[in-house]
């Protein structure tokens, strides 16, 4: 959903190529660590059913990559979206 939200502004504000390719690598990459996060839950609820302290570990970094990547891209979209949007504000 986020990422039809930044299509939806690209078109809108008119990004530039180059913005368009950050844009697009930062929503790949919050894809990616999500993609890689699924998996290694899934490969850890496999070899061990049970609750295991190091398995928790493993899932628990495996989910802050996937909260760095979206930090990170909304890092991007505010670098992109924010002079466009600022200069278009109403009230002033």
């Amino acid at each position: 959903m986020a990422g039809g939200l930044v299509v939806v502004a690209g078109v809108v504000l008119r990004v530039s190529a180059v913005e368009w390719a950050v844009l697009v690598l930062a929503m790949g990459l919050v894809v990616t660590a999500e993609v890689l996060n699924t998996a290694v839950e899934r490969l850890a609820d496999r070899v061990s059913g049970e609750r295991e302290e190091a398995i928790r570990v493993v899932k628990d970094a495996a989910a802050g990559a996937v909260l760095v990547a979206a930090v990170a891209a909304v890092g991007v979209g505010l670098g992109v979206f924010g002079p466009k949007l600022w200069a278009l504000r109403w009230w002033g």
